[in-house]
């Protein structure tokens, strides 16, 4: 990887992690520089590289600028997407085939490469992830969560994926709120939301303590687990509906009415 590629990837996280909004100018170049510990030849390279992306835009004398119109070429392949998941929820199984193939990647490269601000931030979007599930709030838990997995691609340092990621997060977050949904609705079992948080605690500490094997085994076991007691929740309401189907049958022929 070139050091400008390294530095804009760098730059992106600073970005991200500080909640910039559309229009807004970031700081002087010597203020990123040593935020970044950066030279500012490789900032002024990775700013032009953000800029030819899309995501940022320089005015002459006045400064850098966080542009709105920020690259919409995953939305556009998204969109088609969350209408199939509205028109069948069966495609929420795509997703979690398609977040297995990313998060074994952002994880891995989170527990090599997230710093003490990454892991900071991953914490907090656990506990906040916490209070929302103690406190009841399933709309608000379910987006905490997605913003749980969201921040440890962002921590992975890898501009590809944390892009795809983002591009994702609505999606994710549908089918996130989804999962959570059915999987309360049909188990209503406490045991299943500790065991789920349970993982995602097991993913913050193999993150936080840099064992990579460790991080993508988790959240593996975790989507995996996701994906195994949906199956079992589709089950079990297909046989309810089965049952509700057959009380409404009309009666057979008794004995007695038989000639």
């Amino acid at each position: 990887m070139r050091l400008s590629d390294h530095v804009a990837q760098q730059l992106l996280a600073l970005i991200q992690s500080s909640d910039y909004q559309a229009g807004q100018r970031l700081p002087a170049e010597r203020t990123l520089a040593a935020q970044l510990n950066v030279s500012r030849a490789s900032l002024r390279e990775a700013i032009q590289q953000l800029t030819s992306q899309g995501i940022l835009r320089s005015q002459v004398g006045s400064g850098t600028y966080l542009t709105s119109q920020t690259p919409q070429w995953t939305q556009r392949s998204v969109d088609p997407l969350a209408a199939l998941m509205l028109s069948d929820p069966q495609y929420r199984y795509d997703v979690l085939e398609a977040r297995i193939a990313l998060e074994s990647s952002t994880t891995w490269h989170a527990a090599l490469r997230a710093s003490p601000d990454d892991k900071d931030k991953i914490l907090q979007c656990f506990e906040q992830m916490i209070r929302y599930q103690q406190s009841g709030d399933t709309e608000q838990s379910a987006r905490a969560d997605a913003q749980f997995h969201l921040a440890v691609a962002e921590a992975s340092h890898n501009l590809v994926l944390v892009q795809v990621m983002r591009g994702l997060f609505d999606l994710v977050l549908s089918s996130v709120t989804q999962n959570r949904d059915i999987i309360m609705f049909v188990h209503d079992s406490p045991e299943t939301i500790t065991h789920l948080t349970a993982q995602h605690e097991a993913l913050v500490k193999a993150i936080i303590d840099g064992d990579a094997a460790r991080a993508r085994s988790v959240v593996n076991e975790h989507l995996g687990y996701v994906r195994n007691t949906l199956l079992q929740a589709d089950e079990d309401l297909a046989r309810r509906e089965r049952a509700a189907r057959l009380q409404i049958l009309p009666p057979t022929l008794t004995d007695s009415a038989l000639p």
